[in-house]
């Protein structure tokens, strides 16, 4: 790491410890003797989103939640929860190094996701997700939970 004040190319870290999803590295230069932070991320590659008209845009973890706020509106499901999914998706495609995917497939990790916090918000995220046009739509998604008279 380059030293900001004098332009030395061999600092020395002093201190090391995480911070928030970075790690904080307090550092000296041995040449003017000054100290600097600097702040470590890891990088993670671009997650490009094939849609159903065929374009393709980055993804944008924003529109996630927002898509997911809307389905669990008035539910039991704190927002740490809904945070949760959303980076277990996010971290899924970077640990795999995938630069690529589909709306459908995130829609999918997403009613997963909903299926184990809240049928409710499961079947609202569904309806949007899956377009449904009509009440037999709603009624073979709810079927499929198998629901016995317990509803999370």
């Amino acid at each position: 790491m380059r030293c900001p004040f004098c332009g030395c190319e061999d600092t020395k870290v002093i201190d090391s410890r995480p911070s928030d999803e970075k790690k904080r590295r307090r550092r000296e230069c041995p040449q003017c003797l000054k100290r600097f932070t600097t702040y470590e991320v890891v990088e993670k590659p671009t997650l490009m989103v094939y849609k159903k008209d065929g374009s393709f845009e980055p993804f944008d973890k924003g529109k996630l939640i927002k898509g997911i706020q809307n389905a669990i509106k008035k539910r039991p499901i704190s927002v740490e929860q809904m945070n949760e999914l959303v980076d277990d998706i996010e971290n899924t495609y970077a640990n795999a190094m995938q630069t690529e995917t589909s709306t459908s497939e995130i829609g999918d990790k997403v009613l997963a996701g909903l299926k184990r916090l809240d049928h409710v918000a499961y079947v609202r995220f569904a309806s949007v997700y899956k377009d449904f046009n009509d009440v037999e739509s709603f009624i073979h998604i709810i079927s499929e939970l198998g629901v016995d008279g317990k509803n999370k």
